[in-house]
This record gives C-alpha cells, structure tokens and sequence, in this order.
C-alpha cells in the first residue's frame, strides 16, 4: 500500500505524528494534507490535459499543412515513375 513502509514503520509515524501534534491537532492536519494533496493531483490532471490538447493541435496543424501542400504540389508526394537520373562518374 505504501512501497517499502511496513506496518511497523507506520505504526511508528503515527505515534510519532500524534506525541508531536496532540491528539486535538492531528485530524485538522490530516484533513489539510489530504486537500492539499486533491489539490496537486486536481492541477497535475489539468497540465495533462491541457498538454494532450496542444499536442493534437499541434499534429492536426500538421496534418493540414501536408494536406494543403499536396492540394497545391501533387508531383511533390506522390512519386515519380519515371526513370532514375543517370550520373557521369569521371
């Protein structure tokens, strides 16, 4: 459930957490952290959307401009058929 910390090691933390904060203070404390960390899990979901957005954006803006340059220069995509250049060695 948390990587490598074991229930002991957990057991620990709280008690720990609870001789520090008191018994009064450890429910606010943990109520903030676990809106604190809906907050950051919130903002990074949102940067992750935003930058998944831009990126197809980004590949359809692509996509026109080949699409337009093949509308304007057909013989630039399609290839040639005809015979391959010759070069004179010397």
């Amino acid at each position: 459930m948390f990587g490598s910390i074991g229930m002991p090691e957990l057991v620990i933390i709280l008690v720990i957490a609870l001789i520090i904060f008191g018994p009064r203070k450890l429910p606010e404390l943990g109520k903030s952290l676990g809106r604190s960390l809906n907050e950051f899990k919130k903002a990074s979901n949102d940067l992750q959307n935003t930058l998944e957005q831009e990126i197809k954006l980004e590949e359809q803006k692509e996509s026109a401009a080949a699409a337009r340059k093949a509308e304007a220069d057909p013989a630039a995509v399609a290839p040639d058929n005809a015979a391959p250049s010759q070069t004179v060695s010397r």
